[in-house]
């Protein structure tokens, strides 16, 4: 499996959190989080090694980072449990490294490009 560095910028609010996905030699992915944010932090404390199979193709309401979010993150649009279950999905060896991107546009040419 693969180990896995990803950086959130949540926006708005200023604050970064540093997500590290590592294989703990059992085929369980365990998150080492470092966050601006105390409820990151918080909902932080609660993570156990998990599942990347199990994890990545929970829906939403079933995910365990999603669960643990609901109760610790007051802002529903916080980029970072969706960061936390992409390093998941790379440490896991379910996905490739490939940054993601929320942009503003002013019109639909700006994000389609003609399409």
């Amino acid at each position: 499996m693969t180990d896995c560095k990803v950086c959130v910028d949540a926006g708005v609010c200023k604050m970064r959190t540093l997500i590290t996905a590592k294989d703990n030699g059992m085929g369980l992915i365990e998150l080492d989080i470092k966050s601006d944010c105390p409820n990151i932090l918080k909902m932080s404390w609660k993570l156990e090694p998990m599942s990347p199979y199990s994890e990545v193709e929970a829906e939403f309401h079933k995910s365990e980072i999603y669960r643990l979010a609901n109760d610790a993150i007051p802002h529903t649009a916080c980029p970072v449990p969706s960061g936390m279950v992409k390093a998941l999905e790379v440490a896991g060896d379910l996905g490739l490294k490939r940054d993601c991107v929320i942009r503003f546009v002013d019109d639909d040419e700006d994000c389609m490009g003609g399409r």
